[in-house]
């Protein structure tokens, strides 16, 4: 068996979309599981995802960047919002030249006639996870002080040559299995 054999048999190919959910946290779950009982070394994972709950991101990604498979994530479209984070477990990162993704912080929307201790809870809680979530940005992204600043009020979009400059992507890519590798959706 030749090395590119033996390396292809030990990659897999996956798609992966919709919303970051807990049906999306078992899901991942589940095919990871099933990776590692097969045996992958490097799944390559194309994501297709415009967010979700900050929760099951962080989840993801905590998931992901600490089991023992390499995952090396593929943006073909959009990956927003706190999927950006779930992409970040990705030993290495790809988009597509014509890729976008966009993070934020987080937001949420209060029931009408709220109390100001209700209120109070809300917003500590959204300060809590756009901390957790920044953290994580600023361990594998480099943007600069004015994105930095449209990020602070804004919704901030990137290219993804963009994405490349800040170190969100290894490189500008497309996902583009092997003829013959089986591709699974998870």
């Amino acid at each position: 068996m030749s090395e590119e054999q033996a390396k292809r048999e030990t990659d897999a190919y996956f798609t992966l979309s919709g919303d970051v959910n807990s049906d999306m946290v078992h899901r991942v779950f589940e095919a990871v599981s099933e990776m590692t009982e097969r045996d992958v070394d490097t799944a390559h994972i194309l994501l297709q995802s415009n967010g979700g709950y900050v929760s099951d991101g962080l989840c993801l990604y905590n998931f992901m960047a600490n089991a023992p498979i390499n995952f090396v994530m593929y943006n073909a479209g959009a990956v927003a919002s706190i999927a950006v984070i779930l992409f970040l477990s990705g030993c290495r990162r790809y988009a597509s030249e014509t890729a976008r993704f966009m993070v934020h912080k987080s937001h949420a929307t209060a029931s009408p006639g709220a109390r100001p201790d209700a209120l109070n809870i809300i917003v500590e809680g959204l300060r809590a996870d756009d901390a957790r979530t920044e953290a994580i940005l600023r361990k594998h992204v480099e943007l600069t002080p004015e994105q930095w600043a449209i990020h602070q009020y804004s919704d901030l979009h990137l290219t993804a040559r963009d994405a490349k400059a800040a170190g969100l992507i290894t490189e500008v890519a497309d996902f583009a299995p092997p003829k013959g590798a089986h591709l699974r959706n998870i």
